[in-house]
């Protein structure tokens, strides 16, 4: 039985579905140009050829499985919860001339429409705090990744030096609100609930738990990076067999 969206799943869609015409363009802007390159070091981190299939999950607009496609000539196949997000996805694949080897479809993490071991690797953007049970959506990622595939995810940070701290501060709690009132209504809903949902996660789960449930899904070899004095951070494993 497929198991229906959570309220956080829920509360999620509705956040960002009203943004999905301007998101790559405010994503940008408001991370000081940082999200692309994050986005680029997460691609760089899967091993995947002409001949392989990568799932990429929490797709939203397609960026990074444009760019796995385009750096590892393999074939994509992106999931979003949000039909919003997927639409302007879409668009954006058939613009960058992907649409034969790209393919978007609707999907959650927690419940993946998939076989097991159907993809030569995994990549993920910005899930883990929008579901309920992350050790579950992990075990459930993993399960779609053949043996040997490496898995990778991005995630906002928050920089533990005290001088990056407190600039990384300023601006969840002042500077995004208020460059997000400036863009729209909807952005400035984000711009406000970044800088929480971000601190919290990673009170609940720092680097070595998350780790620990990795490991525990299955995926060896778990290495990270911080990114952008520690705004960012790539994590990435290899499943075993």
């Amino acid at each position: 039985m497929v198991a229906s969206a959570s309220e956080r799943n829920r509360a999620a869609r509705e956040l960002f579905a009203p943004l999905a015409p301007t998101y790559d363009r405010y994503a940008r802007l408001l991370s000081f140009g940082q999200d692309p390159r994050w986005r680029s070091f997460l691609v760089s981190q899967l091993e995947a050829g002409p001949g392989d299939t990568v799932l990429d999950v929490a797709c939203g607009t397609g960026a990074v499985a444009i760019e796995l496609a385009r750096r590892h000539g393999c074939r994509v196949v992106g999931v979003d919860q949000s039909p919003e997000m997927l639409a302007e996805g879409r668009r954006r694949v058939e613009a960058a001339g992907l649409a034969g080897r790209v393919e978007l479809r609707e999907g959650r993490a927690e419940d993946l429409p998939f076989e097991d071991a159907a993809f030569a690797g995994l990549t993920f953007t910005y899930l883990l705090r929008y579901v309920d049970d992350p050790a579950a959506a992990i075990r459930e990622l993993a399960r779609v990744v053949r043996p040997g595939g490496r898995v990778a995810m991005l995630e906002f940070s928050v920089p533990s030096r005290p001088l990056p701290r407190l600039a990384w501060e300023a601006y969840v709690r002042l500077g995004l609100p208020a460059a997000g009132r400036v863009v729209s209504p909807g952005w400035a809903e984000v711009g406000g609930f970044l800088g929480p949902s971000i601190r919290a996660f990673w009170e609940e789960y720092p680097l070595d738990r998350l780790r620990g449930i990795w490991e525990g899904a299955g995926i060896g070899q778990v290495d990270a990076r911080l990114l952008s004095l520690g705004g960012g951070l790539v994590v990435w494993g290899t499943r075993g067999g």
